[in-house]
């Protein structure tokens, strides 16, 4: 399981365990957030497509997912 500080998350970079589409590396390009600042959701963007997916910043915890950094 990816260690992650959901509040360091802007900008970061992502590795699809899966690529699809030739999609493998992501940016988070956004964080939702609710009233008190707990982020919710992240938006991330995949760098080859640009095409932009949100979820929970929670998924990216799973390592057969998602691999933190570009490899």
């Amino acid at each position: 399981m990816n260690r992650i500080n959901p509040r360091k998350l802007l900008l970061s970079k992502w590795t699809a365990a899966v690529p699809h589409n030739r999609e493998k590396h992501f940016l988070v390009t956004q964080l939702f957030c609710d009233e008190e600042g707990t982020v919710l959701d992240i938006e991330l963007q995949a760098v080859l497509t640009q095409r932009n997916q949100r979820l929970t910043w929670q998924s990216l915890q799973d390592a057969g997912a998602w691999k933190m950094g570009w490899q």
